[in-house]
């Protein structure tokens, strides 16, 4: 199956799985290149000066994020989001994916969420591509660009990247169920197991319940709480454990609602002590 020009497909997907061609309406918008790549002298030149700094400050204020550690965290878990949904709904709608080059890839840093992103050129890739179009090309840059202006734990940008390519195989699954297509649902979950692999993502989640193996601040944003795959059962108390994001889960931590193996469908029970 060839790529639809103008990608139009994927929106019938949900919002973190709309990807825009062409012109951006509003500009002139960075490339995520830009955005990826270290501060260079005076930007106050620039629409928006350091993209990166200028979508956390951005996150921070709507969320009041008490720290900018905090802001990073949910920008980076959006971003990673919408470029797992696109890839991955592409790959299982088209047979193919669209070359996310970030030099390609135009991005509004103040736009609201999901991230507003455009693709130039709609070129396409074969699948097997997937890893290193994502995780190579985009989440590897994104997290350097994190980690020198925020010193963000890579534990924890590895487990938002994991959580946020579940939350794409969850919503692949309930739109293929929905539209009749489990086979759909079936190669979201294989191509996802074989993404979670490589060893910048092994281990971030657990194989049988998908929750998480590290936690992402959130629950530090007033009135945040804990996301549903946290390894938190409840918001943490201050520890220093928990000033780099990298948490451990409780030694009897309270099961979660049971999620499907990303591998293959099933019936899965809780997971015994």
């Amino acid at each position: 199956m060839d790529l639809d020009p103008q990608l139009t497909a994927l929106g019938a997907l949900g919002g973190f799985f709309v990807l825009r061609t062409g012109v951006p309406r509003r500009g002139p918008l960075p490339t995520l290149a830009r955005a990826y790549a270290r501060p260079r002298g005076d930007t106050t030149g620039e629409v928006y000066g350091d993209p990166m700094i200028f979508r956390v400050e951005k996150v921070a204020r709507s969320i009041a994020a008490p720290e900018a550690r905090v802001a990073a965290s949910v920008a980076q878990q959006g971003l990673a989001a919408r470029l797992w949904s696109i890839a991955l709904g592409s790959a299982v709608v088209h047979g193919h994916l669209p070359d996310l080059d970030p030099e390609l890839l135009r991005w509004d840093p103040d736009a609201a969420a999901p991230d507003d992103l455009w693709l130039t050129e709609v070129r396409a890739r074969p699948v097997t591509d997937l890893d290193e179009v994502v995780r190579a090309g985009h989440l590897v840059p994104l997290g350097a660009a994190l980690r020198d202006r925020y010193r963000v734990s890579p534990g924890l940008l590895w487990g938002n990247a994991g959580s946020a390519l579940a939350g794409a195989v969850r919503q692949l699954d309930r739109w293929a169920i929905a539209h009749g297509r489990p086979e759909a649902g079936e190669r979201a979950r294989a191509l996802a197991a074989g993404l979670l692999a490589h060893p910048d993502l092994a281990g971030t989640l657990d194989p049988r319940t998908l929750r998480r193996r590290s936690c992402c601040l959130y629950y530090r944003v007033p009135g945040g709480g804990v996301c549903g795959d946290c390894c938190f059962d409840r918001p943490p108390g201050p520890a220093p454990a928990a000033a780099d994001g990298i948490g451990t889960a409780p030694a009897h931590p309270a099961r979660p609602k049971p999620a499907e193996p990303l591998s293959a469908r099933s019936s899965a029970s809780a997971p015994t002590e």
